[in-house]
């Protein structure tokens, strides 16, 4: 065995974590390593040193046997690397021994903190692989419940779980998942969005194909409709695939409140969406080409405002929306006790210096708050930011050509929302195509909805309950 621990400190060069302890109990030479920063130094003092003095040549020979634990295993020398950097302990006899004794390195079980609700659990994912997943299996006790192991990264080797309701699921989901991931070439997976990039590097749509959640609630509801799930070891946010943009209308409080509630809240989301893209390019539209789309009263009202700005509207139009999204990213940058201080400065002493100077008008700081505002509706920052590109581009659009410009944009939007896919999926069901049971739960909220059918797209099952 002295081949084997030479060989070792050759490959795991100079790093002083790893502990080597050579022992002879009972006549019989016992070698072990570990890191002393991945596993538990307690562990080995106390129970597993301790256990290990007591036994005879002949247990220590079928170690196994008598290291009372639920992980030991017997591995070959090329894999001693994987497990010490897994937290495991090695113990090498006649044989070589990996022994699970694992430092707690991660957080415990927090509450949401970028999806909140008012309803509904409160509880997130942290970054213990094993202790998302029994966040996920506390809410679905099946044994319908499968998930299968990946490595990805060629240094990092992340554990990545696939999870997915057999009986529910379409059978070529998981398996295009699977393959899709298989194809991964990165050196490192620190985060599930490192996935997410490499997932959508076939689309080329500035929506987003994927949702990243925290909420193991979601999570669940997501796998009883026949979705797949992937767990990434580390990382705090779980990703649910195929996604359809109907998707981002919906939250998981729409489920705990009444259907009119619900419904009402959904077009209201309806509208926040279009008038987060249309607005500031509506405005450039009827104040610069198309003053006939509005009555006198309210146009003239519009243009005496601007008497005294010396920017034409677009250029002021875009210095404010630059403006708040310089705003918006030192708010998500600094700490928590100073963002808010930023945010008032900003927004209240600087807007209205700006209109005091002369060099904004009101209207225009009116236009881009609400539409700013209406874009913060969804809690996808994807989204948000795909709101913020074609805001932009419709922005140019009327400048140009006015509400022509805003026609030929929105028919560009529409394109690329039909002809997107999510995992061979279409993006814009259940209305293209055309659903009729999912209706029921798209926009208007049935109160019966979710009892007995699924999405014939995501499930073979369509009635509930009957999977098995």
């Amino acid at each position: 065995m002295d081949k084997v621990i030479k060989n070792l400190k050759t490959k795991l060069g100079p790093s002083s974590d790893y502990i080597y302890r050579e022992l002879l109990i009972d006549k019989v030479n016992v070698n072990i390593i570990f890191s002393e920063v991945l596993t538990s130094g307690d562990d080995i003092n106390q129970f597993f040193l301790t256990k290990l003095t007591l036994l005879s040549k002949k247990q220590l020979l079928s170690l196994e046997n008598h290291i009372p634990t639920n992980n030991i295993k017997i591995i070959k020398e090329e894999e001693i690397t994987t497990y010490l950097n897994n937290g495991f302990l090695i113990c090498i006899i006649d044989k070589i021994y990996a022994i699970e004794l694992r430092a707690t390195l991660e957080r415990g079980i927090t509450s949401i903190e970028s999806e909140l609700s008012l309803n509904g659990p409160k509880d997130a994912f942290s970054e213990n692989f094993n202790t998302n997943l029994g966040l996920i299996k506390r809410r679905i006790k099946s044994e319908d419940l499968w998930w299968e192991e990946m490595k990805i990264g060629k240094c990092s080797k992340t554990k990545v779980g696939i999870i997915y309701m057999n009986g529910i699921v379409d059978d070529d989901l998981p398996k295009q998942v699977k393959s899709r991931l298989a194809k991964i070439d990165i050196d490192g997976i620190i985060d599930s969005n490192y996935l997410k990039s490499e997932l959508e590097s076939e689309n080329k749509s500035f929506f987003p194909t994927l949702i990243s959640t925290e909420r193991p609630d979601k999570v669940a509801m997501s796998l009883l409709e026949g979705k797949v799930v992937i767990l990434v070891d580390m990382s705090s946010y779980a990703l649910i695939l195929p996604n359809f943009f109907i998707d981002y209308f919906h939250t998981t409080d729409d489920y705990y409140q009444k259907s009119a509630n619900t419904t009402f809240i959904r077009i209201i989301r309806v509208l926040a969406f279009f008038i987060a893209i249309f607005v500031p390019s509506f405005y450039i539209a009827i104040t610069t080409y198309n003053h006939d789309a509005i009555p006198l009263s309210l146009l003239l009202l519009l243009k005496a405002q601007r008497i005294s700005v010396p920017f034409p509207a677009v250029i002021e139009a875009l210095f404010m929306i630059i403006s708040f999204e310089i705003l918006r990213e030192s708010d998500i940058r600094m700490s928590s006790t100073t963002g808010s201080a930023i945010s008032i400065l900003g927004g209240l002493i600087l807007g209205d210096a700006a209109v005091a100077a002369g060099i904004m008008s009101p209207i225009m700081i009116i236009i881009i708050a609400i539409s700013s505002i209406a874009g913060f509706v969804f809690t996808s920052i994807e989204l948000v930011n795909a709101i913020r590109m074609y805001r932009i581009i419709l922005l140019f659009l009327s400048c140009v050509l006015g509400l022509y410009g805003i026609y030929l944009g929105s028919v560009f939007l529409l394109y690329k929302l039909i002809t997107l896919s999510s995992f061979n999926k279409p993006y814009l069901a259940p209305f293209s195509p055309f659903i009729k049971n999912e209706q029921a739960d798209a926009i208007y909220k049935s109160e019966n909805k979710g009892i007995k059918y699924r999405n014939p797209l995501l499930s073979k099952n369509r009635i509930r309950g009957e999977y098995k």
